[in-house]
């Protein structure tokens, strides 16, 4: 199996240096940026499996450059590493297409978790050119190639939209609350905090209904959770 590559940007030294020591005893290759701007070159160059991103950079933060590295690639994960404590920069990050956050500080043990678990699914570009455009209208959910259409146009989600999708579509109709789907989609709990949640179903629905406010497919159980319906 081919090793994957994971980009760690880090200006502080003493931590990169840890991150890609744990990282490479796991068998991962990894190359190192100091600052956003190296990163970015890196992200859209280098194209890694998954990027380790701190939020506080010199030259441009993270928050930018995960903003940048989206507008070319929407499936690579991408896993912002802050000090801190505000909910609004959690959320911000989640907003510009981030998968995940870990606060400093972390244990290595839960930082290696996330990264395994946001390794799950890769779909390369050649592998989107060469998928099939299947017939008809409405939403198909290719779990064969990893695409999802609408109207049999191919969507751009991240890795995390597709498998919510897939979550609440192999059971239309059931109700999930959002513990439940922070345990069986993300794998692992937020201590409390399921505000990942309710973003990624919004840009789910931004990317996946005609009009996001009046959802036809990806619906709200008020005081209980999401669920999905056919919608056509």
């Amino acid at each position: 199996m081919e090793k994957k590559t994971i980009l760690v940007v880090e200006d502080e030294k003493a931590i990169a240096d840890i991150l890609v020591f744990n990282l490479q005893r796991e068998g991962y290759d990894t190359i190192v940026a100091y600052d956003g701007t190296e990163g970015l070159r890196h992200a859209l160059e280098d194209a890694p499996d998954l990027i380790l991103l701190d939020v506080m950079l010199p030259g441009m933060d993270g928050f930018e450059v995960c903003k940048r590295v989206r507008e070319k690639f929407h499936n690579t994960p991408i896993i912002m590493l802050t000090a801190r404590e505000e909910e609004t920069d959690k959320v911000m990050g989640l907003e510009l297409g981030a998968d995940d956050y870990i606060t400093k500080p972390f244990s290595m043990r839960e930082l290696m978790a996330r990264v395994k678990t946001n390794m799950r699914r890769t779909v390369s570009g050649e592998e989107r050119e060469k998928a099939p455009l299947p017939s008809g209208g409405g939403l198909r959910i290719s779990k064969d190639n990893g695409m999802v259409y609408k109207n049999g146009r191919p969507l751009e989600l991240s890795a995390r939209e597709f498998d919510i999708l897939c979550f609440l579509s192999a059971a239309p109709g059931r109700v999930f609350s959002r513990e439940e789907l922070m345990e069986q989609v993300w794998g692992y709990e937020y201590y409390g905090d399921l505000r990942a949640v309710d973003v990624a179903i919004r840009r789910l629905r931004e990317k996946v209904e005609d009009q996001p406010a009046s959802p036809r497919h990806i619906m709200t159980k008020r005081g209980m959770g999401y669920y999905f319906a056919d919608g056509e």
